[in-house]
C-alpha cells in the first residue's frame, strides 16, 4: 500500500504539468515552464539541433514560445531531473518539434508518437 502511494505522489506532479505557462527558452529546446506554484525545465522530445544551429533555433523558439505562453505537455520521460516532452501551442496548436522542423532548424529523429 505504500508504494501504490509512492508511485501515486511521484506520478502526481507529470500528471500536473499537462497545461503550463512558458518561462524562458533556455536554448535550442530546453524551456522553462511553471504553472500556478512551481517551475521546470522540459526538453522538446524528438529534437535534434545542430550545434552550428543552436543559436538560430533558440532566437527562433523565443519568437515563437515569448514568455507567458501556454503550452500543452505530453511527457514522454525524464532525464537528469529534465521533462521530456512534446510541446504544443495552446493558441493554435502548433507542434513545436515540427515547427522547427519544418523551419529548417531542427531533425526529428523519432518516427513515431508516444
Amino acid at each position: 500500500m505504500v508504494a501504490a502511494l509512492a508511485l501515486q505522489v511521484i506520478a502526481l506532479p507529470v500528471a500536473a504539468v499537462a497545461a503550463a505557462e512558458v518561462l524562458q527558452v533556455r536554448g535550442p529546446g530546453l524551456l522553462q515552464v511553471g504553472d500556478r506554484n512551481r517551475s521546470m525545465p522540459v526538453a522538446i522530445s524528438c529534437l535534434d539541433v545542430e550545434a552550428e544551429a543552436a543559436p538560430e533555433a533558440t532566437e527562433w523558439l523565443r519568437q515563437e514560445l515569448p514568455r507567458g505562453t501556454r503550452v500543452n505537455l505530453r511527457p514522454r520521460g525524464s532525464s537528469d531531473g529534465v521533462l521530456l516532452a512534446d510541446v504544443t501551442r495552446l493558441d493554435d496548436g502548433s507542434d513545436m518539434a515540427e515547427a522547427m522542423e519544418l523551419a529548417g532548424l531542427a531533425r526529428r529523429p523519432c518516427t513515431e508518437p508516444a
